[in-house]
């Protein structure tokens, strides 16, 4: 496992940490001025900020782009919102590539609207992905399929574990093609019964294609916005991290806390504490 006790020079800020404080541009600056090496922009601030002025500043910075969040919601209740969805994956595609992202993470979407039909919702988000992936593998840009906690089956994500992403991109690309592989997000899959084995079988097929880390609090005050610091919470970071890296990972280690209460903190003191449970917790 790798010594994080000295640098940071595998952390990786993403922007939804510091988002009610800093729009992209402020967090570009951030992370440069506190020595962070890696960002991971959403697609709204990109696109107000704009593809040449982000792609300018995180090279002026010297920043490596972890990834960009997010797309996907490929489950619809017609053809035609199926296909907007699919349209709309390319087109983030296409802004990943242009910030020399290192993957495009896709969230696959929950039922569509009026359906309890949780099958029919996953067939959609294996079609989508299979009209998406020869875009991807062009644009350089591999798919980094993020299971979700089965909490948001419903309404964001119908795939819930990683043995489900790790299927599909067997299903995909059953050759090791690539262009295609899994998001392993700390806070959605540290329950699962199943994850040392399917963090191996990943890594066995080089498929992991990002690690997010956060905690998960005790009690958890809200199933979207109370993600907790690293090591404020109950998840054993470092025996996952552990497990992904035995795995053959070795990118960078991306922060993501959707929290109102980090929210209102001063963002630099955001980050100065996250460089420091990188080193302590992570």
């Amino acid at each position: 496992m790798r010594d994080l006790s000295g640098g940071l020079e595998w952390l990786s800020l993403n922007w939804a940490t510091v988002r009610q404080q800093w729009d992209l541009r402020q967090a570009i600056e951030g992370c440069a001025r506190h020595g962070i090496p890696g960002i991971a922009p959403w697609r709204e601030p990109l696109q107000v900020l704009g593809l040449a002025e982000a792609a300018r500043l995180i090279r002026d910075h010297g920043l490596a782009v972890s990834g960009l969040c997010r797309a996907g919601m490929f489950p619809a209740a017609d053809a035609a919102g199926r296909q907007a969805a699919i349209d709309e994956v390319r087109r983030a595609t296409d802004e990943a590539a242009a910030i020399e992202a290192q993957c495009l993470v896709v969230v696959a979407g929950g039922m569509p609207a009026g359906s309890k039909d949780l099958a029919l919702a996953r067939q959609q988000v294996r079609d989508g992905l299979a009209a998406i992936l020869p875009h991807a593998r062009a644009a350089g840009v591999p798919l980094a399929l993020e299971p979700l906690h089965p909490m948001y089956a419903a309404d964001r994500c119908c795939i819930s574990t990683l043995a489900q992403a790790n299927d599909l991109c067997a299903e995909l690309d059953p050759e090791g093609a690539g262009g295609l592989g899994v998001a392993i997000d700390v806070y959605h899959v540290f329950w699962d019964p199943e994850l040392a084995r399917e963090i191996a079988r990943a890594g066995a097929a080089s498929r992991i294609l990002a690690f997010h880390v956060c905690d998960w609090l005790v009690p958890t005050r809200h199933l979207l916005l109370d993600r907790g610091m690293m090591g404020d919470g109950v998840i054993d970071l470092r025996r996952i991290r552990g497990l992904v890296e035995a795995a053959g990972y070795a990118g960078l280690i991306e922060v993501e806390i959707f929290s109102t209460d980090w929210w209102r903190r001063d963002p630099d003191e955001v980050l100065r504490i996250i460089s420091g449970r990188y080193h302590t917790t992570v």
